[in-house]
């Protein structure tokens, strides 16, 4: 039975405890260039700027990331401040895993997706091919990291690392068929409560298969910078083939009728 995590941001308060917890226990370098001798000053590059945001995005050495969203309504009459942390998906249709030339990503027994470092030969095929920009290269390494689910962690019947930091309860790792029940009671529970936009993203087949790690959200997918429709590499690669078959099907008929029209010869000329 696949192992995941169900994500409710709703009990988000930002502490960033899994943040740090996923560093710990994996070990992750922080993350690299904070500060760079510029004009012969120590000066901070890489800073977001975005609330307390401190990593921006996920990173080859920031497996979990929280956001924070400001969120106003266009009049800027009312706001809305949401969290949320953030991880590989560990889809059940993996489109990194597709792609890989060497086979250095797999998924295992237990549903999670892993990169394996001995296999990976850094040639970032996959990076493109994740719909949530998830895998990052690591530049000490040469090799490609992501979220692995705590997969020592879970193969010795452990939750994840970020699961058992999380105060409030809302990263919750176990069976994901387990999980998913539990997550419709809880949209059906805030929604009787007023939260008339609250969601599930990921819980069911109809997205990859089914995203392993999924979410409850309060607000619309893209609120939260998650792609509305995310698409498997294969999918973009048909429509980009189809597009371009159908540009050069126009290109070769607006030849044939030029070159039709240019030998076309007037019928006095032909005469003379």
């Amino acid at each position: 039975m696949s192992k995941g995590m169900f994500v409710d941001t709703s009990l988000c308060i930002g502490c960033k405890a899994c943040q740090v917890a996923c560093k710990e226990w994996n070990d992750l370098p922080g993350t690299p260039s904070r500060f760079q001798m510029i004009d012969g000053e120590l000066t901070a590059v890489n800073f977001t700027g975005n609330s307390y945001d401190n990593t921006g995005h996920l990173t080859a050495y920031d497996w979990r990331h929280v956001l924070f969203i400001e969120n106003f309504s266009p009049d800027r009459s009312t706001a809305a401040w949401y969290m949320m942390s953030d991880s590989c998906k560990h889809c059940t249709q993996a489109g990194c895993l597709d792609v890989c030339p060497t086979h250095a990503i797999i998924r295992t027994d237990l549903g999670n997706v892993v990169v394996q470092d001995a296999v990976c030969n850094g040639c970032r095929d996959c990076i493109p091919a994740c719909p949530f920009g998830v895998i990052s290269f690591n530049q000490q390494t040469g090799r490609v990291a992501k979220c692995t689910l705590c997969d020592d962690r879970i193969h010795a019947g452990l939750e994840t690392a970020c699961a058992k930091a999380c105060p409030t309860g809302s990263i919750r790792y176990g069976d994901v068929s387990v999980l998913r029940a539990s997550a419709r009671q809880r949209v059906a529970a805030l929604q009787a409560q007023g939260y008339t936009k609250a969601n599930l993203y990921g819980a069911d087949t109809n997205m990859l298969g089914g995203l392993n790690v999924f979410y409850l959200l309060l607000d619309e997918p893209e609120v939260y910078g998650l792609p509305l429709n995310p698409q498997l590499p294969e999918r973009n690669l048909v429509a980009d083939s189809l597009a371009s078959i159908g540009a050069a099907v126009v290109l070769g008929l607006s030849a044939i009728v030029a070159f039709r029209r240019r030998g076309a010869v007037p019928a006095e000329k032909k005469e003379d």
